[in-house]
């Protein structure tokens, strides 16, 4: 029996309306911006190679062992990569993400049938969010402009557990948190490999929300819908 339905939440729930090669360079645009404004003297392209560099080095450290340090650590890193020796928990470096963040936030919107299906699905299940960002603060604001905390009952962020999809512990903790076993939950994702394969490989159910053309699938998902109004229908068919 499905006592618990797990959501991801980009391109789930929420929508990012332009493409990462689009969206991405207005944000670090923003970000760099802020930090002139506060006497970081380099010019943009320096910044942008510096920056992709430890971006690129800390995806490659952490891609066995599926850790998400936060975005911070790569606004300082870069910094100090060209001579501005601030921390981590610096408030500049805060300041920063979050002005990456808020220009980020102008390509998401709610996907139209997200509020009545949740609100129906709140009706019989638990529902818990489980969502890879490297800066949480900017999901806890896009949680709030969407009016979208109230539906579930555990919000995990992987910047907040040092652990990203398909990482088996932050399945795990979601599950501890809604107090059910993997066989009683189903995960609601847009991706095969973190998705429907981190779900999976835990022993929780999947369906995959085809938001893009599949061109091959090495696990296959429980169920795939169209769109999120199918869900609920979708959901009654898992049987024990």
């Amino acid at each position: 029996m499905i006592k618990a339905v797990l959501f991801d939440l980009f391109n789930t729930i929420v929508l990012i309306t332009e493409k990462e090669e689009n969206y991405y360079p207005r944000c670090l645009r923003k970000l760099y911006d802020f930090l002139v404004e506060n006497g970081v003297e380099v010019s943009f392209e320096e910044f942008s190679r510096v920056y992709f560099e430890v971006r690129n080095k800390l995806y490659a450290e952490t891609s066995e062992n599926f850790e998400e340090p936060h975005f911070n650590v790569r606004v300082s890193l870069t910094l100090k990569k060209l001579g501005y020796e601030y921390e981590v928990s610096d408030r500049l470096v805060a300041e920063a993400s979050m002005e990456f963040a808020e220009e980020f936030m102008r390509y998401v919107a709610l996907d139209n049938n997200a509020i009545n299906v949740l609100s129906k699905l709140r009706r019989k299940y638990k529902l818990g969010l489980i969502t890879n960002f490297a800066i949480s603060e900017c999901v806890w604001k896009l949680l709030e402009k969407f009016g979208l905390k109230k539906f579930f009952d555990v919000i995990v962020i992987s910047a907040e557990v040092n652990r990203r999809k398909p990482s088996p512990e932050i399945f795990k903790k979601a599950l501890k948190a809604l107090n059910v076993n993997a066989s009683e939950a189903v995960f609601i994702g847009d991706t095969i490999g973190l998705d429907v394969k981190g779900a999976k490989n835990v022993g929780i159910k999947s369906v995959l929300v085809k938001r893009r053309p599949i061109k091959e699938m090495d696990v296959e998902p429980d169920r795939i819908v169209n769109n999120l109004k199918e869900l609920p229908v979708v959901l009654e068919e898992f049987k024990d």
